[in-house]
């Protein structure tokens, strides 16, 4: 009886690197322990992945685009409606999603992008009083996860408004990071509103006394309209689920027609249980064509210049979600193919998401392996596939070969 295919999508959040000097000229990745991740790239075929196209922004929505299969050339629309659709929150004509993070600011600077990442159900709170005093029939804020959250408008202008990401200018004074254009005015006014709706709120009373930094401020960005996607099954004929912690790609996987599993105790940061994610994946994969798997830890990491945890992350997720994974499909003799990649780097000197290519591997093909043994940015370039478009990476996965990918 011949094995049923199934399609894993393992996505490690900002895992990619530059050498850090300061350790022997490594990156995160080439000191990890990833024993299941280097055996997929000896067996497979490996490369390089253009995640970021054209002049798209570096972020997680455009790259998990690509990697689910999409040219976000064609059908990225923004984060903020992918968000919303997580959240269920159905936008009305003419409103626009933005992401609102809850931030901290000190001394006329945006001093932290998450607030010291506070806890869900402390934003709760926060977001609950925003939307008490400041909500209306234009204005509406929506709970998320820790300190990621939605902020809804009506108003085709905010698609014209000029947002930059939070986590892109920590540090620097807020009169160069305001947004600028059409909507501006509003959406700053709205902002100095919220930070003193925030200030003295008790949560941040509470957490200040606790020698933590208080959410004081919000930070609208990523804003559109909803996007339309072709479902996976209309694509490929597949059935599909997504497993992350993050709303973000909640949302990207609603759009794609995917099932959005919840796992008790995804949090999207470096204490998310890994080994839940690996075992709710593995379950999946039983009656599901295809899963795709994201875990954010290495990207918070790197955002936070965090190199041990950084690493600890990786091995996290090669031991407890990759191995958890290959070790169950062995078991239950599932013919398992694979796509391992970041959907960008996130390098630990400079604290943000880069445009880069990133490193991939294509496993359970019907095609000999290359020459790379370990999964790494360097060895990669041993692969035979070169630099690709990562949204033609999934189509590769399904059919089984590489043929047209170079094209």
């Amino acid at each position: 009886m011949k094995k049923p295919v199934r399609f894993l999508v393992l996505v490690p959040d900002g895992a990619a690197d530059y050498p850090d000097p300061r350790r022997g000229d490594l990156t995160p990745l080439q000191a990890a322990r990833t024993p299941n991740m280097d055996a997929l790239a000896e067996a497979g075929v490996c490369g390089r992945a253009v995640t970021i196209p054209g002049k798209l922004p570096a972020g997680s929505d455009v790259a998990n685009f690509s990697l689910l299969g999409y040219d976000p050339c064609i059908y990225y629309t923004g984060r903020g409606p992918l968000e919303a659709a997580s959240m269920g929150v159905r936008l009305g004509e003419g409103e626009v999603a933005f992401r609102c993070n809850l931030v901290t600011i000190s001394m006329g600077r945006l001093e932290d992008y998450s607030a010291g990442h506070l806890s869900t159900g402390e934003a709760r709170s926060l977001i609950a009083s925003l939307q008490e005093r400041l909500g209306s029939d234009g204005v509406a804020f929506h709970s998320g996860v820790g300190y990621r959250h939605l902020l809804v408008l009506r108003g085709e202008e905010f698609l014209e408004t000029s947002c930059l990401a939070p986590h892109d200018v920590v540090g620097r004074p807020l009169e160069e990071i305001l947004p600028t254009g059409r909507g501006a005015e509003f959406l700053r006014d709205l902002m100095e509103r919220a930070g003193e709706v925030l200030e003295n709120h008790p949560v941040n009373e509470e957490r200040r006394r606790a020698g933590l930094r208080a959410a004081n401020g919000i930070w609208p960005w990523g804003q559109g309209r909803p996007p339309r996607l072709p479902s996976l099954e209309e694509r490929h004929g597949l059935s599909g689920a997504v497993i992350t912690a993050v709303d973000l790609i909640k949302g990207l996987g609603i759009h794609a027609g995917m099932e959005v599993v919840e796992v008790p105790g995804a949090t999207g940061y470096y204490d998310t249980d890994y080994r839940a994610k690996g075992v709710y994946a593995a379950r999946s994969l039983e009656d599901k064509d295809l899963v795709f798997v994201h875990v954010e830890a290495p990207d918070e990491a790197g955002h936070e210049g965090d190199w041990e945890e950084k690493v600890r992350a990786l091995e996290r997720i090669d031991s407890l979600v990759l191995g958890e994974i290959l070790e169950r499909s062995r078991e239950r003799g599932m013919d398992l193919r694979v796509l391992l990649a970041p959907d960008h780097p996130t390098p630990l000197s400079v604290r943000t998401h880069v445009r880069d290519p990133v490193p991939f591997v294509l496993y359970g093909l019907e095609e000999e392996p290359d020459g790379a043994k370990v999964f790494q940015e360097r060895e990669v370039e041993k692969g035979r596939l070169g630099l690709v478009p990562a949204w033609k990476l999934l189509d590769a996965l399904v059919k089984g070969n590489t043929e047209g990918l170079n094209e």
